[in-house]
């Protein structure tokens, strides 16, 4: 494993979809502190921090004993976020970084190792999880698919389901694990490339690294895990959390 392995948590409290998110309860606890938990339970992680634009945030991390750096709240995505509270943390050049998104709160502490044993290889620059799901029987705009190379780099992600016809081909059909984890200079090159083209169109924000020939290395994982996008999803969530014994 890398030496340096630092976990930031992009948290807005303005989602379109689901305004206060973050701090919804679920069985007790705000959203974002279950997220902070269980990367904390990783035992690669040598510091993790929230980095959040909203005052609401940084008053409930402070009460929780939460480490906490204040951003913009300019920011086009939530990887330009987590550069700024690198930045500011004093996060290591020769660091890893790991967005961990803060509507995971079904998160696996073992989901951050998986993602980060990739760099042991130097050549690797950005990492993601995939999961091997049944094809859907029709596309969900919250869920995204990714097809990969043979290497396991990544050649697309989108809302679509990718290759399009799974029932014909037989084609695997992996589902993309929202986590990301970077070196800081591809952090850092991420940002000053700017949103592109494809980005835009699908509302993928990884898609920026693979127009600019930036490869993204896929690990398969077993663990499920599960997003809050809407209000509905907390009871999903809730049932998840409740079967793992908490």
């Amino acid at each position: 494993m890398p030496a340096d392995i630092f976990g930031i948590i992009p948290v807005r409290y303005a989602s379109k979809r689901f305004p206060g998110k973050p701090l919804t309860p679920i069985l007790g606890k705000a959203m974002f502190r279950w997220v902070y938990e269980q990367a904390c339970r990783c035992p690669h992680m040598a510091r993790v921090l929230v980095a959040t634009d909203d005052g609401r945030i940084v008053e409930a991390a402070h009460r929780h004993g939460i480490p906490c750096e204040r951003t913009r709240d300019d920011h086009p995505s939530g990887t330009d976020r987590i550069l700024e509270a690198a930045l500011k943390a004093g996060i290591p050049e020769t660091a890893v970084v790991v967005n961990i998104q803060g509507d995971e709160p079904a998160l696996h502490p073992d989901m951050l190792s998986e993602l980060t044993r990739p760099f042991e290889d130097p050549a690797v620059e950005v990492t993601t999880l995939i999961r091997r799901e049944t094809p859907p029987a029709a596309d969900n705009p919250d869920q995204v698919w990714v097809t990969v190379d043979r290497q396991g780099n990544a050649l697309y992600f989108s809302r679509a389901r990718i290759p399009a016809d799974f029932a014909a081909t037989n084609a695997p059909c992996y589902r993309h694990v929202g986590l990301y984890a970077y070196r800081l200079p591809a952090l850092r090159a991420f940002v000053a490339m700017g949103p592109g083209r494809l980005e835009r169109i699908e509302k993928l924000e990884q898609l920026r690294l693979l127009e600019n020939g930036i490869p993204i290395r896929t690990v398969l994982t077993r663990h499920r895990s599960q997003g809050v996008d809407r209000p509905a999803d907390v009871d999903i969530v809730t049932r998840l959390l409740q079967d793992r014994g908490h």
